[in-house]
């Protein structure tokens, strides 16, 4: 059983000038109680609601409006995507509507609270892929955790998002870019290109058509980008620009590979051979 007086080592952040509410979106309740003991050892965090199913989260979230969701991976990639993104669509049919009118209209329940915006999702499972992690972000989520994260990244990641910013931990990534390789100042003018094209998800036949060349063109540029900033994946290389230009805020407090344990290194090396096999596809 979790107790409520956790200790965790936090970051210094400004003061809130009120609580933020989060609503787990979560099946565990073992794992809800857990958050709820680690958010209710701060005065600037609280759970205000838990649901177990997007179809309720989605309701509890245009009628209460919390600050943050942190919404369980478990629940399906595809439909936690769709769940994000329909989310954001409402947020911005309600913006246009008092655009135009000058006043929240009848929007039914995504008008029930108009002042304050919808949520910022965080979406957080017992694995994350880079290609997992990057068609989150894609889609409108504002934070990416692992489930063995610690409580203090948690609240860090948290924190990060109700002041506006994106956050992802640092364990997500397949492979670190290394220091000693290129800036991205340093690629040239179609590498950067290639490399925008490359984080906005597209396939290499899709840049090929974009910039008018051939996708073995695309290969080889490709290629280049990856000797010069050190990432060998696609999923990894649009992760470290977004992180690169300031999108992305990114927790580089991580063990070292030889002090994981062995089910973690077992993990880690399953990510990449998905990821491997979900690059060769988009590479056709």
């Amino acid at each position: 059983m979790y107790e409520s007086n956790v200790n965790v080592t936090e970051t210094n952040y400004p003061p809130q000038t009120r609580t933020a509410s989060v609503l787990l979106c979560e099946s565990q309740p073992l794992t809800v109680e857990g958050v709820r003991a680690v958010l209710g050892s701060t005065s600037d965090l609280q759970v205000t609601g838990v649901c177990e199913n997007l179809a309720l989260c989605r309701e509890i979230s245009r009628r209460q409006r919390p600050d943050v969701v942190l919404i369980d991976k478990a629940l399906g990639v595809q439909a936690v995507m769709d769940w994000i993104q329909d989310l954001r669509l409402a947020d911005q049919d309600l913006e246009r509507l008092m655009l135009a009118t000058g006043r929240p209209g009848d929007m039914g329940a995504a008008a029930m609270n108009p002042t304050r915006p919808m949520p910022r999702a965080v979406v957080w499972g017992v694995s994350m892929t880079e290609a997992e992690a990057l068609r989150f972000l894609q889609a409108g989520a504002k934070g990416i955790l692992r489930k063995s994260t610690s409580p203090s990244n948690m609240l860090n990641c948290i924190r990060t998002v109700v002041n506006g910013k994106n956050w992802m931990e640092d364990s997500v990534f397949r492979e670190q870019p290394r220091e000693d390789r290129h800036p991205r100042s340093e690629l040239t003018a179609r590498e950067q290109q290639v490399m925008e094209l490359v984080e906005q998800g597209l396939k290499n036949r899709e840049i090929a058509r974009e910039l008018g060349i051939r996708p073995g063109t695309v290969k080889i540029h490709l290629k280049h980008i990856f000797e010069k900033t050190g990432v060998r994946g696609r999923y990894g290389l649009a992760l470290t620009g977004l992180r690169q230009k300031g999108v992305l805020n990114v927790d580089r407090h991580v063990d070292r590979e030889s002090e994981q344990p062995a089910e973690r290194r077992l993990e880690r090396k399953l990510d990449g051979q998905l990821d491997r096999q979900l690059e060769s596809l988009l590479a056709r």
